[in-house]
């Protein structure tokens, strides 16, 4: 007899906490509820988060609970870059009265995301128009607040291993001389110039600020969501000059991570990436990813998607609790 495990899922950011019942079928099919976005800042913790979204379900939850953070994952204590809450995972069961539990960084869980989700939520962007592969690595990277990068490892169907990294803090390696002024006037402020400072979606003031400054415009101050916003739409010139050189950047080191994780897929995930979507298709984007030399030809065969799940923190959290407590018992 079939039966489902439901859990609640949980994607907790900086600035929002996202909630939503899970059920996970015997054969690991996963149907994500009616996410609940709560403002981390309208809560002193995330027990308090907690006990807001149990009461919206009727004070009755689950209690099999999937948490991807966006934070280191340490056994004792984790903390947040970006809001002031912390977690005790060995109190986790007795504060909110789970039972079984799982806690994965927040990009981790989108590499599960991308491991699971069927054909039909990714989007071609480059390379040959084929699925992913069914075995090999598959490296997955996703521009946002910071660069968020890690991979999964497809051993054999339905069999896969996630794995985080802190990819997106390698150097940044400049291909033509705007790139060189980019990184000069990043390497007035920053020692080190890391990926990251130049493909983010806040570094895409950087951008905005270098090329205004080689055509000698005065620096006119707006945020990052004002210079997106005037470049996709086109109604800025040097903003759309700024989103192309970003997205030039982001297939740059799309292939330089490529080629460190040998993979042979690449999956590009988070919502900055899906809002310039149409965009991205038409830029230089794959014409960089592949400008590797020698290596040319192989980037060339790389069949490189979009992941385009509304939720995908949510659906990979529910993923690796799956993974940890179900799969082994539906083996």
């Amino acid at each position: 007899m079939s039966t489902e495990t439901q859990i609640v899922a949980v994607d907790v950011g900086g600035t929002h906490a996202r909630f939503a019942i899970a059920s996970i079928a015997d054969d690991g099919t996963i149907t994500l509820g009616e996410p609940t976005t709560l403002h981390t800042s309208d809560h002193a913790s995330f027990q308090t988060a907690w006990e807001d979204f149990r009461e919206r379900q009727g004070s009755v939850l689950p209690d099999n609970l999937a948490m991807a953070v966006a934070a280191q994952i340490q056994p004792d204590l984790i903390r947040f870059t970006n809001n002031p809450w912390i977690i005790r995972p060995p109190l986790i069961s007795e504060k909110l009265g789970v039972v079984q539990q799982v806690v994965i960084n927040d990009f981790a869980a989108v590499a599960h995301a991308a491991a699971r989700a069927p054909a039909d939520q990714f989007l071609h962007l480059a390379g040959p128009e084929e699925p992913l592969p069914e075995t090999g690595t598959i490296s997955v990277l996703g521009p946002g607040t910071g660069l968020g990068v890690a991979y999964f490892n497809r051993l054999s169907a339905g069999h896969y291993h996630v794995q985080a990294t802190e990819g997106g803090h390698g150097d940044f390696a400049p291909l033509d001389q705007i790139e060189d002024d980019i990184l000069a006037r990043l390497r007035q402020r920053h020692t080190r110039v890391s990926n990251e400072r130049v493909v983010s979606g806040p570094a895409i003031v950087d951008i905005y600020q270098a090329l205004a400054a080689m055509e000698g415009r005065a620096m006119v101050e707006q945020s990052d969501v004002e210079i997106w916003t005037a470049g996709v739409s086109g109604e800025d010139s040097l903003a759309a000059a700024a989103v192309d050189r970003f997205c030039l950047a982001l297939g740059s080191v799309a292939g330089d991570i490529a080629l460190v994780q040998g993979a042979s897929g690449v999956v590009i995930a988070g919502g900055l990436g899906y809002r310039i979507r149409e965009t991205l298709l038409a830029s230089g984007f794959e014409t960089r990813f592949c400008a590797k030399g020698r290596f040319a030809s192989l980037m060339a065969s790389l069949p490189v998607k979009l992941i385009t799940h509304p939720q995908p923190g949510l659906l990979g959290a529910a993923a690796a609790f799956a993974q940890s407590h179900l799969d082994k018992a539906h083996a």
